[in-house]
């Protein structure tokens, strides 16, 4: 338990034993399971934890109320690692009543058997919810990431309540830098809903904020501009940073020399670039760089007739999430009949506001003159 504003405490817990996040992310540094406690007149409790941490939770919230009831316990989102405990919570407080909308309380229904009719307070989008000097304003953000998820503007402290939005892996115990795991995050579990994003950060400007509380990850409070152009820059799937992500995948090692190559090329022309393996690096991490670059080369040879599997599902990732704005360019790798760039830009056509570089280089086997001249015309086309 902390206090981390007037009459505002962080009574969160950290995971640093999970492995997968959603039983599918790598978390090395694990994460944060994100919820506040608004000590007023009449006291909320912002969510709950996930559902090991259940014991721990109720008792940081009864540290942070000292001895008082809990008037409210408000559910910004209804995924189990931060509603698990809102049974355990709900027995433990049987006379606080349970905050959420609509569609709150129909998954309520469905995970708990109970849709605690007799103890709800349903609240629509722009509805308030006065606890003193502390009043919260509820914001509806359907589809960031699920469709019942509502953030709340605390209007006294200027607090914004932000559910999953402006999270980040990482528990909060392991530190660490914020921009490099909040995109990780946001590019695997809200990157396809930038639409839904950005109407919510329109509905956000409205809001003079000085904090911004998350689920997962830290408490925001400096340089707010720097998180909200960040987040209105990927939910409109603009490059972050001039560049090229070099994305490759090798059998025998081939490719690999010819993207080491195309690299050295790219930083003796002074281009921001990097490359990433990925048969061998996290998914997570390729997508979310990705989206980082303005540019993008794919280097794969080809695999029955098509792409490489773990290429393939990379671009599958990136197709899912919208990926467009980029240039794009490919390098081959096919003994006998390379298919792979062909295949490449049959995936990438329905993405929207992408422009293929006029060079494909066609590696047949291992690099030779004429594909190591390719790489030169390739990378002349992608640093300008």
């Amino acid at each position: 338990m902390k206090k981390i504003n007037d009459g505002i405490y962080y009574v969160g817990v950290d995971d640093v034993k999970i492995d997968l996040f959603e039983g599918n992310l790598p978390v090395p540094n694990g994460v944060s399971y994100n919820s506040y406690v608004i000590k007023d007149d009449k006291c909320a409790v912002m969510d709950s934890v996930d559902a090991a941490f259940g014991e721990e939770w109720l008792k940081e919230v009864e540290r942070a109320l000292q001895g008082a009831e809990p008037d409210y316990l408000v559910v910004l989102h209804m995924e189990p690692d931060h509603s698990a405990n809102i049974y355990n919570f709900a027995q433990k407080y049987p006379n606080s009543l349970i905050v959420g909308n609509n569609k709150t309380f129909v998954m309520l229904q469905e995970y708990f058997g109970t849709d605690f009719a007799d103890r709800r307070v349903v609240v629509k989008d722009g509805e308030k919810l006065n606890l003193g000097k502390h009043e919260l304003t509820f914001i509806f953000a359907p589809m960031v990431h699920w469709p019942e998820v509502m953030t709340a503007y605390e209007s006294y402290t200027r607090a914004y309540f932000s559910a999953d939005a402006f999270g980040k892996f990482g528990a909060l115990s392991k530190g660490g830098e914020w921009d490099d795991e909040a995109r990780r995050y946001y590019f695997a579990i809200v990157g396809k809903y930038g639409v839904q994003v950005q109407a919510l950060l329109k509905k956000v400007s409205a809001y003079e904020i000085a904090a911004i509380y998350p689920l997962h990850g830290p408490v925001l409070e400096n340089n707010l501009g720097h998180f909200l152009n960040l987040y209105s820059l990927w939910s409109e799937y603009k490059p972050e940073t001039d560049g090229v992500f070099v994305a490759y995948s090798s059998v025998y090692g081939h490719t690999a020399l010819a993207v080491e190559k195309f690299v050295g090329m790219l930083k003796e022309k002074g281009v921001n670039a990097e490359a990433c393996d990925v048969i061998r690096t996290d998914r997570t991490q390729c997508i979310a760089k990705a989206f980082k670059y303005s540019k993008i080369v794919f280097a794969t040879t080809t695999y029955n007739g098509g792409i490489f599997p773990s290429m393939r599902e990379f671009i599958e990732s990136l197709v899912e999430r919208n990926f467009r704005n980029r240039k794009i360019g490919l390098i081959e790798n096919g003994s006998w009949a390379p298919f792979a760039a062909k295949a490449i830009t049959s995936m990438l056509e329905n993405c929207k506001d992408l422009t293929f570089a006029t060079t494909t280089v066609k590696i047949r086997s291992a690099l030779n003159a004429q594909s190591s001249e390719e790489l030169k015309c390739l990378a002349t086309e992608m640093s300008e």
